[in-house]
């Protein structure tokens, strides 16, 4: 089960639940136009950007990029430097601009419902992890950079 526990297994599913959203129960609401096509490619496209760059700096450090594995390097460098989560923070961004894209309006609301699942399943634990293994290089680097942005 722990295989398929991951974030992008998440977004898949709720990047689904929306596409349904949008096909079966529009209820006619719609912001479909040329500036959301834009706006949902920026934000996709910012999310995978940020999650690339995150993975670059892991592969870096030679550490795990996989949830509930415990990682051997902390890293504060690159991306890391605004934001503790910038893979995260990007499949927000992608599922925010899947869903615009999909002009699924109502679906709008499963994007705060994502962040909380991130937050619960997989932020807080991760962040305990690193507080026990880094101590008070975590602690630090959690007084200077923010969980999101």
């Amino acid at each position: 089960m722990r295989n398929i526990d991951v974030p992008p297994v998440w977004l898949l599913g709720v990047a689904i639940l929306a596409w349904l959203q949008s096909r079966y129960f529009s209820f006619g609401l719609s912001l479909e136009g040329w500036f959301t096509d834009l706006i949902s490619g920026l934000l996709i496209g910012g999310g995978v950007i940020l999650i690339l760059m995150a993975i670059v700096e892991f592969r870096r450090f030679k550490t795990t990029v996989i949830p509930h594995q415990t990682p051997t390097s902390l890293i504060r460098t690159g991306i890391f430097k605004r934001s503790r989560n910038p893979i995260y923070l990007g499949d927000v961004l992608i599922l925010t601009g899947l869903i615009i894209r999909f002009d699924a309006v109502l679906s709008l609301a499963l994007v705060p419902l994502f962040v909380w699942v991130l937050e619960h399943r997989f932020i807080l634990a991760e962040e305990d992890r690193l507080r026990r293994t880094f101590r008070s290089e975590f602690a630090r680097y959690e007084r200077q950079t923010r969980r999101w942005i």
